[in-house]
């Protein structure tokens, strides 16, 4: 579990463990993963030792600290955006390098992505550099999941929406939004990605099952 500090990430361990599941934990808070350093992730990732049945990435901001999400494009600020792309895109393509080696066989893996990342959704612009963050995770893990399959046919890795969900994360949005607790929400996600097959793999899916336009 990568980012299991993190309000989803801690109650998809929880939940991995009350179904019996022996979890591995990382996250910046605790551990000092620092995704955006390559050197970090590289002795991070290199120094565990898999199989892993289940690899679920839970990593990402919604805009640096102290900041809030552009609502036009004359807000962007070149800066913050260029952290976005490092945690939310960047970072995750550096953690799913090391995928193949640490995937069982038919291994199911999942990185959260978000629905405001879709371009064929987006019907209200705004949040650019979040939604193209996002955006482009979403490419990442398609990509992945095709390099992943060379290695490992049944092998399954797909995005993931969790829906809004109560946690310090999206506090300040409160009540534009139906909320689910963060426990709620890992049940919903776990099911997803123990019900896909492996022609599913490559896919982006909201926390019903149901896919989400690129």
């Amino acid at each position: 579990m990568i980012g299991a500090s993190g309000g989803i990430g801690a109650a998809l361990a929880e939940a991995l463990q009350a179904r019996g599941a022996e979890v591995t934990r990382l996250s910046r808070r605790d551990d000092g993963f620092e995704v955006t350093d390559a050197q970090v992730v590289a002795r991070v990732m290199g120094g565990i030792d898999g199989p892993f049945d289940t690899i679920l990435v839970a990593i990402g901001i919604l805009a640096p600290e102290g900041q809030g999400p552009e609502k036009s494009l004359s807000a962007i600020d070149p800066a913050a955006m260029a952290r976005l792309f490092a945690v939310n895109a960047i970072g995750p393509a550096l953690i799913l390098w090391h995928l193949a080696r640490l995937l069982a066989p038919g291994g199911r893996a999942g990185v959260l992505s978000a629905r405001v990342g879709s371009i064929g959704d987006n019907a209200i612009g705004g949040w650019h550099g979040y939604r193209a963050s996002k955006a482009a995770l979403n490419q990442i893990v398609h990509g992945a999941a095709i390099e992943l399959a060379r290695h490992d046919r049944d092998a399954i890795l797909v995005a993931l929406h969790p829906g809004t969900v109560e946690t310090a994360f999206t506090a300040a949005y409160a009540g534009r939004h139906r909320m689910v607790p963060a426990q709620e929400a890992a049940q919903n996600l776990l099911q997803v990605i123990e019900g896909l097959d492996p022609s599913q793999s490559g896919g982006f899916y909201d926390w019903r099952g149901e896919e989400v336009p690129w």
